[in-house]
């Protein structure tokens, strides 16, 4: 399937973990769930014109919720943990204060 880059990350991933990751120099973003990790890899490559030199895909599992009698299940999703070229990074997380 042919994605556009814009299409492939969906956005960055906000925790206490990938923030934590910044200092080795990996970010973390929610990708589309058809996207492989070459298209991952030329995604950022492109959008924030930085060298990727690994990419983790981790699928995230549905959780089931209840709302009192009411249950329902929340939708899993893709996560991409990519590693940058030591002196590389995106400033879109680097605004951040922990």
């Amino acid at each position: 399937m042919s994605l556009h880059p814009a299409e492939v990350l969906i956005a960055p991933v906000v925790s206490e973990k990938s923030y934590g990751q910044i200092a080795q120099n990996r970010y973390t973003f929610k990708v589309h769930k058809d996207a492989h990790k070459t298209q991952i890899r030329q995604a950022v490559e492109e959008l924030f014109d930085v060298k990727v030199l690994d990419v983790n895909i981790v699928k995230v599992q549905p959780k089931p919720k209840r709302r009192g009698a009411t249950r329902g299940v929340r939708p899993g999703w893709k996560k991409a943990i990519v590693q940058l070229k030591p002196g590389d990074s995106i400033e879109i997380f680097e605004g951040a204060q922990l």
